[in-house]
């Protein structure tokens, strides 16, 4: 991995006194507009909720990083078999603490978490000269489409929990939840 080390923040669950603290978080980390924010509202109130996948960096009391890591599933095409993944989004960073290793702290803490409850994969739509240092890899290649969002085909990434043979084999179409729809 190729990220830095960076400020000492402490990695935790979100607690409920704090959605409003996260809320402005995300608000801040992306240009003050609330589409982030109210994301991941919208998750918090769905099915696909994973209290333990909504982690915070915290440093000196005050929260500078949160990362959502949800369900989704992956549809294999023929068979119309269905498999539970996770889809990871929002993430963001205090402006203040931007470029100093939260953001990789939050993904390594949700990788472990979501290995540990047993999932095998996590996707996610994001930039393709950030993600691929955490491990993150083109999805299409791998047999996975989405087509619910007209994004560029190096954006749409996905990320192995699991090592190779030891789950079953999954391809197909992933889907997100309606959380996602707006």
């Amino acid at each position: 991995m190729k990220w830095k080390a960076g400020i000492p923040v402490h990695i935790r669950t979100e607690t409920k006194e704090e959605l409003a603290e996260v809320f402005r978080l995300h608000y801040e980390a992306f240009g003050k507009r609330e589409n982030e924010s109210r994301l991941a509202e919208r998750i918090r109130h769905s099915s696909g909720f994973i209290p333990e996948l909504s982690l915070v960096a915290e440093l000196d009391g005050k929260v500078v990083g949160h990362v959502l890591i949800s369900k989704a599933e992956v549809i294999e095409p023929v068979t119309d078999n269905r498999a539970e993944v996770l889809v990871l989004a929002p993430i963001g960073v205090h402006p203040d603490y931007q470029q100093q290793g939260v953001g990789g702290k939050l993904i390594q803490a949700g990788f472990e978490k979501s290995r540990a409850l047993g999932y095998s994969h996590i996707f996610l739509i994001g930039h393709p000269s950030y993600y691929p240092r955490f491990g993150f890899r083109p999805a299409k290649p791998l047999g996975f489409e989405l087509k619910q969002f007209p994004v560029p085909e190096n954006v749409f990434m996905v990320y192995e929990l699991q090592s190779e043979g030891s789950t079953q084999p999954i391809r197909g179409e992933l889907r997100y939840p309606q959380a996602f729809m707006g």
